[in-house]
């Protein structure tokens, strides 16, 4: 148990890492205390915000936290979960697919709309909870969530469902071969944790004639749907044939809630010099059409300028 003293008139700040430990600030009411090794405080908020503050100098890890916060709980240890095991992905179309749907959200897409933060993570590990094995899909799209500040934190490696409150709204999973349970175990894991959306792309058609599957939750349960369209995060998905990276084959893609094909990088700026390109055309066409007048109007004895003038 934390004693704790009279309620602040403000916000704890977050400590100076150069602050001595075990101390009591008593001006603002904040209060600090020290913990195993690999455990850490979670925090409730700060200006609106999650705060998470761990001093680590090799006797113990100093937390910072608010007085309002007597009740927090503590986040689940994580310093026994695999993060990263050096598996590479499984091909090369594989890994290009994954980097195509997650670099055109952060290209072409705004959001869901009214300045809704999102993010989107490929090939990253979910964990609902800290002694279950965590799920790996090849894409996950998750609205209003912001990524730590410090990615590179053993607690901030991994979607972790206490770290971001929610499931991601979509996953999706890349067949590539027979072995990876897309339309079993994981079918039931992920609507288990949450998830509104499943997607799985079957291109090679090893598990099924269809090349792109959906499934909706409804209720504790998914359905499948022949609607593209999801809904609740205002993208649709497409296959769509092209070259990518220098790879042409069936891609699947994002479309926008206007019936936009999300762009690449490149595509963008392909499209941006084809708009400039058509802007100095009409330009150039305006200025012969202007320069053809002039002609025919000093044909028959009348001054451009004068024209131009009146």
């Amino acid at each position: 148990m934390i004693a704790m003293m009279a309620p602040p008139t403000t916000r704890c700040p977050v400590f100076s890492p150069t602050m001595p430990r075990r101390t009591v600030d008593e001006t603002n009411g904040c209060c600090r205390r020290t913990v195993r090794p690999g455990r850490c405080l979670a925090l409730r908020t700060w200006q609106g915000q999650a705060v998470f503050y761990v001093k680590d100098d090799g006797m113990g890890e100093t937390i910072v936290f608010d007085q309002a916060d007597e009740f927090a709980i503590q986040a689940p240890d994580v310093s026994h979960l695999v993060t990263e095991d050096d598996t590479p992905v499984d091909n090369l179309f594989s890994e290009r697919q994954m980097a195509l749907l997650r670099e055109t959200l952060y290209t072409s897409w705004e959001g869901p709309g009214d300045g809704r933060p999102f993010a989107a993570m490929g090939n990253v590990a979910i964990y609902v909870t800290n002694f279950h094995p965590p799920l790996v899909p090849d894409l996950l799209l998750s609205l209003d969530v912001t990524l730590p500040e410090n990615v590179r934190l053993k607690e901030h490696r991994c979607y972790y469902l206490w770290l971001y409150g929610k499931p991601p709204e979509v996953v999706i999973e890349i067949v590539s071969n027979q072995k990876g349970s897309e339309l079993g175990n994981k079918l039931l894991d992920y609507a288990r944790m949450g998830v509104s959306y499943y997607v799985v792309y079957d291109p090679d058609a090893y598990l099924s004639k269809q090349p792109l599957r959906v499934f909706a939750r409804q209720g504790t349960r998914f359905m499948e749907t022949e609607e593209r369209r999801l809904a609740d995060v205002a993208l649709e998905l497409t296959i769509w044939w092209g070259a990518y990276d220098g790879i042409e084959a069936n891609w699947l893609r994002w479309i926008d809630h206007n019936g936009v094909l999300l762009a690449t990088g490149a595509e963008a700026k392909q499209a941006e010099r084809q708009r400039a390109d058509q802007a100095q055309l009409q330009a150039e066409q305006e200025r012969q059409r202007a320069e053809a007048l002039a002609a025919k109007l000093r044909e028959l004895g009348i001054d451009p300028q004068s024209v131009v003038g009146g």
